[in-house]
């Protein structure tokens, strides 16, 4: 939460409550006012799309349109004010769906929903139920869209008299039609290496990248594995259990973090990061989409056991250059021995 100067607004990101309950469209019981919490509940009309929806879903081509209503009902004990709004959804760090604050510009579902009205003045006990219409532009890319439809209040709060702005609402699924191009990607793949102070032991690798959906289509993954080798394959390490990414959302990215334990340092690695994408379709079901695969790669020099070979080396190259030395003296020697020998037997010879 932010807390700026006092009597500054301040918006908190939708509650917990919204991620939980309002978002998958699931009643509970109220919430106490006197807790400061939300007083009202959000479900979706009985009419003729179904009874106790989890959400709104939709199938509309474009240049369609669909007429829908959400039920709002005061569980407090103090009439309500609310403003109603319609927004995109994006993905959180945490994997939630989460909508944009009302300030914030949509171009999706938040611009394509318009509710009935922008404000709601609801007694206690009372339930009312708002209209709202979908209307999809003729120029409307084909895909999934997310948003939903939101009630929202703003209230003082704290001694330093802070508005905060609590929300509840209900998603709304779109897709429209036409040509669904099913698209993940995983770009920037790296690996880093960090090898052993001893010359015999492996090292670890960290590999990253980002799992991007380049489609249309809300996508998630499964089966996400990570490894690294060396040359040909050989001395290959796995990393640990991958947990599966959270669905995406068309254009959005999740970065992930591997670590990958026992990498030999040869040289020459090769990062390899694989998973498989699921495609949900609007019944519910999913399928499994062909293997998608990236690979990188980066040195891993064993500096200290290399280190150690060139002072082997040097050694060697010292002892022979030393042994090379040693006979060359000795021959010298051997050579003036001679000679003196010789120069002594030609001077006994001439006396």
């Amino acid at each position: 939460m932010y807390a700026p100067a006092p009597r500054r607004t301040a918006a908190i990101a939708v509650l917990a409550l919204l991620a939980a309950l309002a978002l998958t469209g699931l009643r509970t019981g109220p919430a106490l006012a006197d807790d400061g919490d939300v007083a009202w509940t959000v479900r979706t009309a009985s009419n003729a799309y179904g009874e106790d929806r989890s959400s709104f879903s939709y199938a509309v081509n474009p240049g369609g349109r669909v007429d829908d209503a959400m039920v709002v009902a005061n569980r407090g004990k103090a009439p309500l004010d609310l403003a109603v709004y319609a927004a995109d959804g994006f993905t959180t760090d945490t994997g939630q769906v989460d909508l944009l604050v009302k300030d914030k510009t949509s171009v999706g579902v938040g611009a394509f929903v318009h509710a009935g009205r922008d404000r709601l003045a609801i007694k206690p006990g009372e339930s009312a139920e708002i209209p709202f219409t979908v209307t999809v532009p003729a120029n409307t890319t084909p895909g999934d869209y997310v948003g939903g439809v939101v009630t929202s209040l703003r209230q003082t709060a704290g001694a330093e008299s802070i508005n905060v702005d609590r929300r509840l609402g209900i998603m709304v699924k779109l897709r429209v039609g036409g040509e669904i191009e099913p698209s993940l990607a995983i770009e920037d793949l790296d690996v880093d290496y960090t090898g052993s102070a001893n010359p015999f032991a492996k090292g670890d690798a960290t590999v990253t990248y980002r799992i991007h959906n380049t489609g249309n289509a809300i996508l998630s993954a499964s089966e996400q594995t990570v490894s690294v080798s060396g040359p040909f394959g050989l001395l290959r390490a796995r990393g640990g259990a991958v947990a599966a990414p959270p669905q995406l959302l068309p254009g959005e990215s999740r970065k992930v973090s591997v670590p990958v334990k026992g990498v030999a340092p040869a040289v020459r690695l090769t990062a390899t990061a694989a998973l498989r994408p699921l495609l949900t379709d609007p019944s519910g079901s999913t399928s499994s989409l062909d293997e998608v695969k990236a690979t990188a790669h980066a040195g891993a020099v064993p500096w200290t056991l290399l280190s150690l070979v060139v002072v082997l080396i040097a050694i060697v190259v010292a002892a022979i250059l030393l042994t090379r030395r040693s006979r060359a003296r000795r021959k010298v020697r051997e050579d003036n021995r001679v000679r003196e020998a010789v120069d002594r037997a030609l001077r006994s010879q001439k006396s």
